[in-house]
């Protein structure tokens, strides 16, 4: 029958397939997130939805790594089987296993240099988010200054990297990590420009951080006033690690600043008076909407 010709050649695609699917098996070894004994919920620091985004990043980067050589030999391991079922060879048949093989190589190749790049800028998001992240936990001494940190706040569509509340205010504030260009003298070029709608780098220009960090403050101040019953005072901060920031031209409702001295910065600032009560009350409301975020991430994860 012609048909077993096409058929049988199959039984040598099986210890491939057993071997993508220990790889299928083995792909959440890496997983570095750890969760609380006294409440199951993962713990949550300074990044904690770039360390989220990385174990993704690894993840993939693992599987198209394994399975892209897997894939890219099926089809000569297949070809190669044909060999002892057909009394004749065609040219044009194994140039075809030939060029779908390379066809998947260049697939997976292209997959795997995506991947890096995403690691590479992933990390270097998670490098600025912990050194913002380190200098914010300067701020936390209850004894002597009534302020708290949070960090990776949940609102309904997107993620708040900071809030800092202090009895003069409440403070948002977003990390941008952007790696730094390299002039034609060889020298780093860390300049950029703050404008009202945009940030002006030296070889490019986003609109996006400053639109980010506006939205997190909208959020934040109308949900604070719909919980609380008043006003609250919320500043926007967007902090460029690495960078020399040049606010000349830059609108007043948000500082943009490199992040030296960040704890100190926001010590001084002051945009309000908040009663006691009010700042009791924010700092209640943001635990309680960090652990309900926690409790349903943690309800919607399959159990092992």
């Amino acid at each position: 029958m012609v048909w077993l010709e096409y058929l049988l050649p199959l039984i040598f695609l099986f210890p491939l397939a057993a071997l993508g699917a220990v790889v299928l098996a083995l792909r959440g070894l890496h997983e570095v997130r750890v969760r609380s004994p006294f409440d199951a919920n993962p713990l949550r620091g300074p990044g904690q939805a770039l360390r989220t985004r990385l174990d993704q990043a690894f993840s993939t980067l693992f599987l198209n790594g394994s399975l892209g050589p897997l894939v890219s030999l099926a089809p000569l391991v297949y070809g190669m089987g044909r060999m002892l079922f057909v009394e004749r060879q065609f040219w044009v048949e194994w140039a075809l296993y030939g060029l779908l093989s390379t066809v998947l190589v260049l697939v997976f190749s292209l997959l795997l240099v995506r991947d890096y790049q995403r690691i590479r800028r992933l990390k270097l998001g998670l490098a600025c988010e912990l050194a913002v992240g380190q200098e914010l936990e300067r701020l936390v001494q209850p004894e002597a200054h009534p302020y708290a940190v949070f960090h990776d706040i949940p609102t309904d569509s997107f993620t708040i990297d900071h809030v800092v509340v202090t009895p003069r205010g409440i403070f948002v504030v977003e990390t941008r990590a952007r790696t730094r260009s390299l002039g034609t003298d060889g020298r780093e070029l860390k300049q950029v420009f703050v404008e009202r709608e945009r940030l002006r780098f030296p070889h490019w220009q986003e609109r996006r951080p400053l639109h980010k960090t506006r939205q997190s403050v909208s959020w934040l101040s109308e949900w604070l006033e719909q919980q609380c019953g008043v006003a609250v005072p919320v500043r926007g901060m967007l902090v460029l690690p690495g960078w020399d920031v040049d606010t000349e031209d830059a609108a007043n409702d948000i500082s943009v600043i490199n992040g030296k001295a960040l704890a100190t910065h926001l010590a001084d600032l002051t945009l309000g008076e908040i009663s006691e009560a009010i700042h009791d009350k924010v700092i209640y409301l943001l635990l309680e909407r960090s652990r309900l975020q926690q409790t349903l991430k943690h309800l919607r994860q399959p159990s092992a």
